[in-house]
C-alpha cells in the first residue's frame, strides 16, 4: 500500500482539493475547527509515506502549506461574500432610494423581494438564480426614478398620455442598466423589462406570453401584483388579505403563470403561515399593477 502512495505521488492533488474545499465550505466556521481538520488532512496525505525517510520536519512542512492553502482559500471567500453583500446593500439602498420618492411606495421593493424570493424557494429553484430574483426583484421599478413625481403621485386619473408614459418605467429601467453584463447574463434585466408582461400576452411593454416571459419576471409579477394589493394606495385602500389571494387565484393562467400562482399561494395555505408570512414583510404602500383604467400603474 505504501509502495502504491510512494509511485503515486500526483494523488497529493487530492488532499489540496479537499484542503480547498473545506475553506470553501467552512470559510464561517472558528479557527481551531479550520486548524483540526486541516491537521486530519495532512494526516491522511502524511500517513502512507510513515515507513520511507520522510520525517518529523517534512510533516510540519506539510501542515504549514496545507494550513496556507486553507487560510487563503478562506481569505479569497470571505472577501467574494463581502462583495456579493455590499453589492445587495447598494442596490437594497437604490431601491430604498427610490420607493422613498412616494410614501405610498415606502418598502414595496423589499417587500416584492421577500415575496418572489420565498416563492422562488417554494419552487426549489437553484440559491444562485433565487439571489438573482432577490435582487431583479429589488430593482424592477428603477425605471420610475426617469417618471415624474407629479405623475406618480397623482391622486386623480391619469391622461392617456400620462398612463402610456408610466408604462414605459419598465423600458427605461432596462436602458438605464443594459450596460452591467452580470445584469444581463443573470437574468436581472429580464426581471426589470419583463415584470408587467401578462401569461396571456396583454401586458406591456412587448406583449410576449407564456413561457416566452422569463421564469423570473414571471415570479416578480405575482409578488409585484400581491403586494400592490396588499397595500394603500392614495386613491384607495388596501384589499383584505383573502380578497388579495382571491384575485390572484382568479387571474391564474390569464395574467398570472398557472404554476407559479399555485405556488405562491401555498404560501399561505395554512392559517399561521398566513399571518406569519404576511406580518414578517411589514405590508406598505404602492401601486395597483391590476388596474385597466387611466390610474397610476405600478
Amino acid at each position: 500500500m505504501n509502495n502504491f502512495f510512494l509511485q503515486h505521488e500526483n494523488f497529493f492533488i487530492l488532499y489540496v482539493l479537499s484542503t480547498i474545499f473545506l475553506g470553501i465550505g467552512f470559510y464561517k466556521k472558528p479557527t481551531w475547527f479550520l486548524i483540526f481538520f486541516t491537521l486530519i488532512i495532512v494526516i491522511c496525505r502524511f500517513y502512507p509515506l510513515l515507513d520511507s525517510s520522510y520525517s518529523l520536519v517534512t510533516f510540519f512542512i506539510f501542515l504549514l502549506t496545507y494550513l496556507l492553502i486553507t487560510f487563503i482559500t478562506v481569505g479569497l471567500v470571505t472577501n467574494i461574500q463581502k462583495v456579493k453583500q455590499d453589492n445587495l446593500e447598494l442596490v437594497t439602498a437604490l431601491s430604498n432610494a427610490l420607493d422613498s420618492r412616494d410614501s405610498y411606495t415606502m418598502n414595496h421593493s423589499e417587500n416584492v423581494a421577500k415575496y418572489a424570493v420565498e416563492t422562488a424557494n417554494k419552487m426549489r429553484l437553484p440559491k444562485a438564480i433565487c439571489n438573482n430574483i432577490q435582487i431583479g426583484a429589488l430593482l424592477h421599478d428603477i425605471g420610475k426614478i426617469g417618471i415624474s413625481e407629479r405623475i406618480l403621485t397623482k391622486p386623480d386619473q391619469l391622461t392617456n398620455e400620462e398612463y402610456n408614459y408610466i408604462k414605459s418605467h419598465p423600458t427605461i429601467g432596462f436602458e438605464m442598466l443594459k450596460h452591467v453584463s452580470s445584469f444581463k447574463d443573470n437574468g436581472i434585466l429580464d426581471i426589470i423589462l419583463f415584470h408587467h408582461e401578462r401569461y396571456d400576452g396583454k401586458g406591456y411593454p412587448l406583449q410576449i406570453k407564456g413561457d416566452q416571459i422569463p421564469l423570473a419576471a414571471r415570479i416578480v409579477a405575482v409578488a409585484d401584483t400581491f403586494d400592490a394589493m396588499t397595500s394603500k394606495r392614495v386613491y384607495r385602500n388596501d384589499l383584505d388579505l383573502q380578497d388579495a389571494l382571491n384575485e390572484i387565484r382568479n387571474n391564474k393562467g390569464t395574467q398570472f403563470d398557472p404554476e407559479i400562482v399555485d405556488v405562491f399561494l401555498s404560501l399561505f395555505e395554512k392559517e399561521n403561515n398566513t399571518k406569519n408570512f404576511s406580518g414578517d414583510l411589514n405590508l406598505q404602500r404602492v401601486f395597483h399593477p391590476l388596474q385597466t383604467d387611466n390610474s397610476s400603474v405600478g
